[in-house]
């Protein structure tokens, strides 16, 4: 991915070594000079916790190296979920990694879709927040479907449906659903008239892929014509790639911000690399990043 907003961007990727030790300890370094640079290091933070900690390292290394602006591209947003305290004696994962990332020495973070938009309130350093609707918007335009109803697959998912509802204009259904316990749905019903209507879920992640498939099949039980899904990152854990082969779904469209894990004919990836692009090129040259959004 950082090969291909390099690309975009017009400007070659910096060369960077990652020394690794037999005991499974690493050290990255540059190779080239970065003092009094913008250096914008692009990862995202999925398992393993390898690539977060590369990436903190990396920010270590910049700054000790003297650059002078330091920005972590950050496509996934890794452990998101865990956002406040839902119950008693657990950690705040999310604050705990922008903490770190502060103490490592960023400067400036740039994200998308991150799981609940408040965690840009863990910051003490500016957050570039970037939204995927305007890599999915296009494509649901192109597909150019009649009867369109947007679906909320949970509450906490009601606000960003209804975005995309807005700009539409079409009417919004939502799944209501119960957990017994993480990744596992102990029951589902539908809210709003999805009869005859071609569906498009929405929602930030797709990880064990259960929800998604239970939401097909039981929107499908209610009379939907068809049912699509955008979800900005595949985490696609377990089996998720097969149930989502063998689901309901018409097809699942992600974003490149995560590698796929297999292949399967229902899932579409399409590029985040031009928006990575315009949008570091616009920090860079201290521009707004407002007219990469799209507006209802």
């Amino acid at each position: 991915m950082a090969e291909q907003i390099a690309e975009q961007y017009g400007s070659p990727m910096g060369e960077v070594t990652v020394t690794r030790f037999s005991d499974g300890e690493f050290s990255p370094s540059f190779d080239e000079s970065v003092r009094g640079c913008d250096v914008f290091l692009i990862q995202s933070t999925f398992a393993p916790t390898d690539n977060l900690f590369e990436l903190l390292l990396m920010i270590d290394a910049a700054k000790r190296a003297s650059a002078h602006y330091i920005t972590a591209v950050i496509p996934y947003f890794g452990f998101a979920r865990s956002d406040r305290k839902d119950k008693p004696r657990v950690a705040i994962a999310a604050k705990l990694i922008a903490n770190l990332l502060s103490a490592a020495g960023v400067t400036r973070v740039m994200t998308m879709d991150l799981h609940a938009p408040q965690i840009q309130g863990f910051f003490d350093v500016p957050v570039d927040h970037l939204d995927a609707s305007t890599i999915f918007v296009p494509y649901i335009k192109e597909l150019e479907l009649d009867n369109l109803v947007i679906c909320a697959p949970d509450m906490g998912g009601v606000h960003r449906s209804r975005e995309y509802a807005k700009y539409f204009k079409a009417d919004m259904a939502i799944i209501d659903k119960r957990r017994k316990r993480a990744n596992e749905v102990d029951g589902m019903q539908v809210i709003g008239d999805i009869e005859g209507k071609n569906i498009v879920l929405v929602d930030d992640i797709v990880d064990t892929g259960g929800t998604l498939c239970k939401a097909a099949a039981l929107l499908v039980d209610h009379g939907a014509k068809s049912v699509r899904a955008l979800c900005t990152h595949p985490v696609l854990s377990g089996n998720a790639i097969e149930k989502i082969e063998n689901s309901l779904l018409t097809e699942l469209v992600v974003c490149d911000t995560l590698p796929l894990k297999g292949k399967s004919s229902k899932i579409r990836m399409l590029s985040s690399g031009a928006l990575f692009a315009k949008a570091i090129h616009k920090v860079y040259a201290y521009e707004s990043i407002s007219p990469l959004f799209i507006k209802a």
